[in-house]
């Protein structure tokens, strides 16, 4: 196996694993999202609930489009897109939100 080969392969395997990570977090913000109680997104001053649970589950389709599509380069603008809408909302909307309802997600406590 030559170098070049070699790596490929990690290449490969670290796209898959940042795919992999980005479509479970993805996924939990989609669940924080729609486990949420509507009226805490206005009272944050953010989009509606309709909004985000629609964006989140947008981006675990083309987070999985893109890991299960072979990683193709064509898909990558969108993956990029959908990563940064779900960061979006787990380091800004969840932040808020979980204040407002005192919750403890993916919080130290203490």
């Amino acid at each position: 196996m030559s170098v070049q080969e070699v790596v490929q392969y990690a290449q490969l395997y670290l796209l898959l694993a940042i795919g992999v990570i980005a479509e479970l977090s993805a996924l939990i913000a989609l669940v924080h999202a729609a486990s949420t109680r509507p009226d805490a997104f206005s009272a944050v001053d953010a989009q509606s609930k309709t909004f985000w649970v629609a964006l989140l589950a947008g981006a675990n389709a083309l987070i999985l489009l893109f890991v299960l599509g072979g990683m193709s380069m064509s898909l990558i603008a969108l993956f990029l897109i959908a990563v940064i809408a779900t960061m979006v909302y787990i380091v800004d909307v969840r932040v808020r939100v979980d204040e407002i309802l005192n919750r403890n997600w993916f919080r130290k406590l203490g």
